[in-house]
């Protein structure tokens, strides 16, 4: 059983930036994927970036619209996924999740296929 464990969130004003980091345990295979989502109030959960496996060591990251070009994600190893967050605004306030699932691909847009979520840290930006 995988266990995710994230930290790093707080609170910023737009424009400011955040990092979260987000610590796996369990992982036991090579190909395993893992990504970061988020939930708004009152809104489904939305994928925001995420590192699919393309051999030892190396990934191909994807992102969601509207982080790309302000957040960056990064697999420092097998159990490590670090999610810069840098021009934030007020939209980006959110809960933010690790997930992870035993498969090359980590898909933003069907968060029902991750094997393991984290128990989350909130985001919150402020004008």
């Amino acid at each position: 059983l995988v266990q995710l464990l994230e930290s790093g969130g707080g609170s910023v004003q737009a424009g400011g930036s955040l990092r979260l980091s987000c610590e796996a345990s369990g992982v036991s295979a090579t190909a395993y994927c893992m990504a970061w989502f988020r939930q708004r109030p009152g809104q489904e959960r939305e994928g925001v970036a995420g590192t699919d496996v393309r051999g030892p060591r190396t990934y191909r990251t994807t992102y969601a619209d509207s982080v790309k070009g302000r957040f960056v994600v990064t697999r420092l190893n097998r159990n490590t996924l670090v999610l810069q967050m840098d021009n934030l605004t007020p939209e980006d306030t959110a809960t933010y999740y690790c997930t992870a699932r035993n498969d090359d691909i980590c898909s933003l847009r069907m968060p029902d296929q991750y094997d393991s979520w984290g128990q989350g840290t909130q985001v919150t930006v402020s004008l």
